[in-house]
Order: C-alpha cells, then sequence, then structure tokens
C-alpha cells in the first residue's frame, strides 16, 4: 500500500513533466511538488496563513498591530496554498498581506520596524535586512509557483505593479549582504532563509547577480555541518532547525540549480529521521535552540519545534527523492499535530 501510494505520487509529478517513469529525476516544478501532497496535507499546514481585519499575519498579529516585514511572510504561504487548491477568492484574500507589507516599505526599500513586546526592534540595519529577507523569501518564492501554476493570468496585474517595489527591496538586501553572515552564521537556517530569498526574488526579477549571492550564502551554509552532515545550530544539533535547513534549502534548489547543496542533503535527512519517534514527536533531547526552553520568543514563551517545517521538510525530500522512509515520516509528525479527538 504504501510504495503504491508513492508510486502514484512519482507518477503524478512525472507526468506533468512528460516524462518516462523510468527515467532519471527530472527537473521538478514546486507547483506539482505541491500538487502531489496527501490530500488535506497543505491546507491543513497553512490554515494559520490567513491575514486578519488588517493584513496580518504571524507575529504582526499576535501583536495586533505592525511590528516588521518578517511575519507577513504567513501571508505569502497563504497564498501559495490557495493557488495550488485553485481558490483564487481564498488567494486574493491571503494576498492583502503582501500589498499591507509593502505599504510600510521605506524610500531606501527596506520596511518600518516596531518595537516587540519584548522591546526589541529589527532597527539596525543587519536586524533590518533579516526581518525583510524573512518575508521575501516567501514573497519570491510565491510568485514562482503561481508562475508554475494555471492561474498566473490572474495576478498578471498585480506583478507588474509589485516589480519595482520588490526591486527596491531586494537592492536593499544585496546592500546588506556583508551583514548576514556575521549576525546569523551561527544558525545555518537563517544563512539558508537568506540564500532563499535572494535566489527566488533574483529568479523573479531575472538578476543573476541575486542568484549568484544565493549561491555565496548556501556554499557557507554546507560548511556548517558536523562530521555526520547534520547542520549545526548554536554549535550543535537541534531536531527542529534541521528540518528548516533541509525544507528551505530543497526549495530553493527547485528553482536555482544547488548539486552541492543537495548532495549534502541525504546525512542531513537520516539524521533527522532518528529524531521522529514512533508517536510522530519529534525528539528534542539534546537540542541546542529549541525544544527544551533554551529560547523564548516576543512574549516570552519557549520556542517550540517547529513541527510544520519538518513535515515540509520530509514530505519534500520524500517526494523529490523518491523515499518512502521520508514520507512514512512526515505522516506520522503531521498526523501527531493534527487535533486529537475524544
Amino acid at each position: 500500500m504504501k510504495r503504491t501510494f508513492l508510486a502514484a505520487l512519482w507518477l503524478t509529478i512525472a507526468v506533468a513533466h512528460g516524462v518516462a517513469t523510468d527515467a532519471p529525476r527530472p527537473a521538478l516544478r514546486e507547483y506539482d511538488i505541491l500538487r502531489a501532497f496527501p490530500p488535506g496535507r497543505l491546507a491543513a499546514l497553512s490554515a494559520g496563513d490567513i491575514p486578519d481585519a488588517n493584513g496580518f499575519t504571524g507575529n504582526n498579529r499576535a501583536h495586533g498591530r505592525w511590528i516588521e516585514s518578517g511575519p507577513q511572510r504567513g501571508s505569502c504561504r497563504g497564498v501559495i496554498a490557495a493557488v495550488v487548491a485553485g481558490d483564487l477568492a481564498a488567494a486574493d484574500n491571503a494576498w492583502r498581506g503582501i500589498d499591507v507589507a509593502f505599504a510600510h516599505q521605506r524610500p531606501d526599500g527596506g520596511f518600518v520596524a516596531n518595537p516587540q513586546a519584548n522591546g526589541k526592534v529589527a532597527s539596525a540595519f543587519d536586524a533590518n535586512v533579516e526581518t525583510a529577507y524573512f518575508f521575501l523569501q516567501e514573497l519570491g518564492r510565491a510568485i514562482l509557483v503561481i508562475r508554475q501554476s494555471p492561474h498566473a493570468a490572474h495576478f498578471e496585474t498585480r506583478f507588474a505593479a509589485l516589480e519595482p517595489k520588490l526591486r527596491r527591496a531586494a537592492d536593499y538586501l544585496d546592500r546588506g549582504f556583508a551583514t548576514i553572515i556575521p549576525k546569523v552564521g551561527h544558525s545555518v537556517n537563517r544563512v539558508i532563509i537568506a540564500a532563499k530569498a535572494f535566489g527566488t526574488c533574483g529568479v523573479v526579477l531575472g538578476d543573476e547577480k541575486l542568484i549568484a549571492q544565493a549561491r555565496r550564502l548556501i556554499a557557507h551554509a554546507v560548511t556548517l555541518r558536523d562530521k555526520e552532515g547534520v547542520f549545526i545550530e548554536n554549535g550543535g544539533r537541534n531536531s527542529s532547525y534541521n528540518g528548516v535547513s533541509i525544507f528551505f534549502g530543497s526549495v530553493l534548489a527547485l528553482h536555482v540549480p544547488l548539486p552541492g547543496f543537495e548532495a549534502v542533503l541525504p546525512a542531513a535527512v537520516a539524521w533527522q529521521l532518528t529524531r521522529v519517534l514512533p508517536t510522530g514527536e519529534v525528539d528534542v533531547k539534546g537540542n541546542t535552540r529549541t525544544g527544551v526552553g533554551q529560547e523564548a520568543n516576543a512574549f516570552g514563551q519557549a520556542k517550540k519545534v517547529n513541527y510544520p517545517e519538518v513535515v515540509f521538510a520530509l514530505t519534500y525530500y520524500g517526494l523529490i527523492h523518491r523515499d518512502q522512509a521520508a514520507l512514512d515520516a512526515a505522516t506520522r509528525v503531521f498526523d501527531f499535530t493534527r487535533p486529537k479527538t475524544k
């Protein structure tokens, strides 16, 4: 049954590309990967990405006011899920969060930042670059997925209006490139997130310099692994952020060829699978950053495992590489996170 399920998923992707199913892995499109997700999974994972009445998502929604640009990445995920589902009304609703983000863009291409509940504010240049790339890495991805879908024409006018704003934002990121590794080099997942912003926006804008910057960041990221190939966070292993690194790097590699990154993925995934318990819970013993109370969010609450990203990481890897063990683990983790019925 499980092998049949995986074969059916791969057939869906292969047929979309018009390739023989016994051929080597074709160049895959992210839209097709998302369409091949198990029924209901993408919608469930994206359920929290709908903007509120003010157009806020993520931490901005939690604060009830505009804080910074990074949290608006949730609206981009909401757009992606709606487009993949073919629900253009929902996509338009989620797009409000993108419009709200650019309503807070400054003339220099960066975005307004206000204090969080803990008093921290991303006003310094390196911090403002960081929150901007958190938003832009999902915006660039959303545009690319839409372009791969049958619904690109629906967004054509919006894309045209957005391009000069995205150009300014990408230029702002590029001016801050030298700040990224000094600020977040201890956290490889953030290096990869920055690379995803440069790479996806570079593809959107047809800018080879931005794409080259993405590859530079990825080249650094692959050096941030331990001797067994696990992505390191704050000097050690973290079963949450290793999954984040796998996921975001895998997404970028669907849009920008990254053979060096893909070559190191099997080892990182192999360790990630050892952290998924039979129940689907992610084992946090020995984590260096999150899962056992080491870090707090803006409201002073302990950061927990990034369960959605772990599910995405294992689902993407399983579909791309036809890896049943990864798909089985993704299903266990996904089921663990679902509300339990009495």
